[in-house]
């Protein structure tokens, strides 16, 4: 999985007034979770945006000069109006230990069912998992090209040695939902597909005869 490096500075005073004096110098209060104590540290709300407004999932290197902490995002604050970033909590991870986050879902393929006029529908765009850090992927690809109109897609199908999904079987990552347009392609490829079965059977006959 590919890491983002963000630079922080360690926070000495964690009180109301000192937070509020970091959040109007465009600052962002972080703690670090997971390791022997929690680490409070403070960066710039600049530096967050290619980790928070994006799809695709990272790890990340905090570097506070004296050390260096290899994190994921647990959790992050938004201001209720202005969307700005008011604080952001992180993981600390370790090589040999599993840790679970969310990843992104892509779909690779054209499905048989869009191909007739059916509509392909996103259900779960990320997917919880469990793994290794040395296994988290950059995200999950789904093949879609077999998927006719009414069918759907499990996590079953998307299971892998290297991380465990951490959701339940029926979970549906997506389907091919039906449209007026398809209705005709559907009842036209029916009867190719009995056309061509009827030829099949046609042509056993003859040979037996």
């Amino acid at each position: 999985m590919k890491s983002i490096t963000i630079k922080g500075s360690k926070r000495e005073s964690v009180g109301k007034k000192a937070t509020k004096a970091l959040r109007n110098a465009d600052m962002v209060p972080c703690v670090i979770y997971g390791g022997d104590e929690p680490i409070s540290f403070t960066a710039h709300e600049l530096i967050f945006k290619d980790l928070v407004y994006t799809p695709d999932a990272h790890t990340v290197v905090i570097d506070l000069g004296d050390a260096k902490i290899n994190a994921i995002l647990q959790d992050i604050q938004f201001h209720p109006v202005t969307d700005r970033i008011l604080h952001i909590d992180f993981y600390q991870i370790f090589d040999d230990k599993e840790v679970t986050i969310e990843i992104p879902v892509r779909t690779t393929g054209t499905s048989r069912g869009v191909r007739s006029g059916g509509v392909l529908r996103i259900v779960t765009r990320k997917l919880r998992i469990k793994a290794l850090p040395a296994n988290l992927p950059d995200f999950i690809e789904v093949d879609i090209t077999n998927m006719r109109i009414g069918n759907k897609m499990y996590v079953t199908a998307i299971k892998s040695d290297d991380y465990k999904v951490m959701h339940t079987d029926n979970t549906v990552i997506c389907q091919i939902r039906t449209s007026r347009t398809a209705i005709a392609d559907i009842e036209e490829e029916e009867a190719e597909e009995a056309a061509e079965a009827t030829g099949a059977e046609a042509s056993e006959e003859a040979a037996e005869a």
